[in-house]
């Protein structure tokens, strides 16, 4: 991805620009297509939109210099100011966004599906071949010089399985019916709420109202509660905007609840979004070579993800440990102590990509590489795998901790899309990315100052970023501490236990 933004766009900032706003679209996006996935009658259509959306890829790959040279009537290097010519840039540009949608919107249709016993069975037969292939592309590609091989390979692979894919309509069940989103049903609270907000706080009797037996009322947020008010006539259909029952009230207040404690923890999000920007350009021109071998780019973000996967093993026999803060009986489970730990692992991770930066920088002005931006710079890529190691904890803390966070305290109904309303938290941390990134450059150039963000990396100062994101996360973690210190937890056996020995102390 960061090879074909280069192809379009060489300008340092506006590259890393594109590449937070492509991985914004696609985890942002994931709300939209729960909610259609959610009150479509038939899911397959579906998947046959998102499948085939997946072939933008082979618009990136048509994009490459080499493949419409003739056509176009453009050179075959890779070279943005003379090889790439609109035509290019708009295939890569409609590629990128294709495959954005496709990934986003592929994922929460198939959600409904997974739980299938046929599912299982087919995942289990094919899991191990699965992993396979992306094994043996991560190894054998790199020893390619050819960029069309890289894009053209896996073009190949996605169109060969969406016309598999295609094959298999007449085995789907084409009956399923939609499930409705609750989503949706927090809306509704809101929108019947705000239609009667002149209408007095309800009040109940103990004999009202069967559905309390089912869902316990509680006591904040009881404004809400509007939403049950019935203003219709007896004898006339009850308007599912205007009028909804005490569940899904309580349901809203639950999700109006947890929004401080998801506001809390974006700060991740936007730590982990330089993972896949500016630590991979600060990897670019370094020296790579282990003796007479030279290691691929793309092993530094494979060690992040065994790094993630090797911190969520460690960490699954602690997940109800609790933290104590400071000397006061406030206890943090869990999802919130994994938070919490994600949040301070990103201000050590700032702090080290900083001191790394600073070191890159001065190696470059020794060698007044300042103004070779393509040259290969005479450090070794391996004083980076320290920030990779604590980005990939990072990762792993805040993934773990958001996913149990939303289990533990979110609505039954909604608990099905734990995955993906972790991916919409760290969607916003990518967005928030991007504006830090524009208001860090307005900031660092008042004044007359230069900008922290230059044409090349070079001439720009990461380091100086990275501080401003390690004293925003300090901060972030006071705050996370405070508003999790005031959330009311659902209660639990461990919860009362402790609280029974801290009762006895």
């Amino acid at each position: 991805m960061i090879f074909g933004w280069r192809l379009v766009n060489k300008n340092l900032s506006k590259l890393i620009l594109h590449i937070k706003k492509y991985l914004l679209n696609y985890k942002r996006n994931i709300y939209i297509y729960i909610y259609i996935s959610s009150n479509m009658d038939n899911n397959f259509i579906i998947y046959n939109i998102y499948s085939g959306v997946f072939l933008g890829i082979d618009f990136i790959s048509l994009s490459l210099p080499p493949i419409l040279a003739n056509s176009t009537g453009t050179c075959q290097q890779y070279e943005p100011s003379s090889c790439i010519g609109h035509t290019q840039k708009g295939l890569f540009y409609t590629g990128m966004a294709l495959v954005a949608i496709g990934i986003s919107g592929h994922r929460p249709t198939v959600l409904y599906n997974v739980k299938s016993s046929t599912w299982k069975l087919l995942l289990s037969k094919h899991f191990v071949l699965g992993l396979l292939f992306p094994i043996i592309g991560t190894l054998v590609l790199p020893l390619s010089k050819l960029w069309w091989v890289y894009f053209g390979i896996p073009a190949i692979c996605i169109a060969i399985a969406t016309l598999l894919f295609l094959t298999r309509w007449c085995a789907y069940n084409k009956n399923n019916k939609p499930q409705g989103s609750p989503l949706t049903n927090v809306c509704r609270v809101f929108v019947a709420c705000a239609s009667k907000i002149s209408q007095p706080l309800p009040v109940y009797k103990e004999d009202d109202d069967q559905e309390r037996q089912s869902f316990p009322r509680t006591r904040y947020l009881r404004w809400l509660e509007k939403a049950t008010i019935d203003t219709s006539p007896e004898n006339e259909v009850k308007y599912r905007w205007k009028h909804c029952s005490v569940t899904e009230v309580e349901e809203a207040k639950i999700a109006v609840r947890m929004v401080p404690m998801w506001m809390m923890s974006i700060i991740c999000g936007v730590v982990s979004s330089i993972g896949n920007t500016y630590f991979l350009e600060q990897a670019n021109h370094l020296s790579r070579e282990i003796g007479k071998i030279e290691v691929p780019l793309p092993v530094m973000l494979l060690f992040l993800t065994w790094v993630k996967s090797l911190c969520h093993d460690v960490d699954h026999s602690h997940s109800d440990d609790e933290l104590i803060i400071g000397t006061s009986p406030v206890l943090l489970f869990g999802p919130a102590a994994n938070i919490s730990n994600a949040i301070l692992y990103s201000v050590i991770c700032c702090m080290a990509a900083a001191g790394v930066e600073i070191r890159r920088l001065n190696v470059i002005k020794r060698h007044a590489l300042l103004d070779k931006p393509d040259e290969d710079i005479p450090m070794s890529i391996f004083w980076l795998v320290f920030q990779f190691f604590l980005l990939g904890v990072v990762e792993s803390f805040f993934e773990k901790g958001i996913s149990e966070f939303y289990l533990k305290e979110a609505p039954n109904s909604m608990k099905k899309y734990f995955s993906y309303f972790t991916k919409g938290v760290s969607g916003l941390g990518f967005m928030f990315s991007v504006l830090s990134v524009y208001v860090v450059g307005k900031i660092s150039e008042s004044g007359g100052k230069p900008n922290w963000f230059q044409f090349t990396l070079n001439r720009s100062r990461l380091d100086r970023y990275y501080w401003v994101l390690a004293a925003l996360s300090c901060f972030n973690l006071l705050m996370f501490k405070l508003v999790a210190s005031r959330y009311k937890y659902k209660k639990s056996i461990r919860h009362e236990a402790v609280q029974e020995s801290l009762a006895e102390n």
